[in-house]
């Protein structure tokens, strides 16, 4: 197989690829809003409902993977001598960086929500 036939194979699969990933969008979307809409659930109210904490959360992901890039870089440039070969820690900080940003936004609305944890077992219900 040489390379035009492989570019058209390429442009081939690809296209349907696209195709089907927006097929299965739309149609995964109407059957969610058919089945809210046999609860007697209006559609359109999940649309508009705010999410008070996102703003939290996609700054803190991005603050840790921007750490870990920053992390990485360093390690690359000043600590391993071997260039070419740590391409593998830019992409494993980033990840574990926008991991433990995601975990702090998680502790922080957690705390936020539920308040202290030591102090909920002194409050009378009742």
């Amino acid at each position: 197989m040489g390379p035009d036939q492989l570019g058209i194979m390429w442009l081939i699969i690809s296209s349907v690829t696209l195709f089907a990933m927006i097929f299965g969008m739309r149609y995964l979307r109407n059957k969610e809003n058919m089945a809210l809409i046999d609860k007697g659930i209006d559609p359109k109210l999940g649309e508009n409902r705010p999410a008070p904490y996102r703003s939290l959360k996609n700054g803190l992901m991005l603050l840790g993977a921007g750490l870990g890039l920053l992390l990485a870089f360093m390690l690359d440039a000043y600590i391993l001598p071997e260039k070419d070969k740590n391409a593998f820690l830019y992409f494993a900080f980033v990840a574990i960086g926008g991991g433990i940003g995601l975990i702090y936004s998680y502790r922080i609305e957690k705390k936020e929500t539920l308040g202290d944890p030591q102090h909920r077992s002194q409050v009378n219900i009742g």
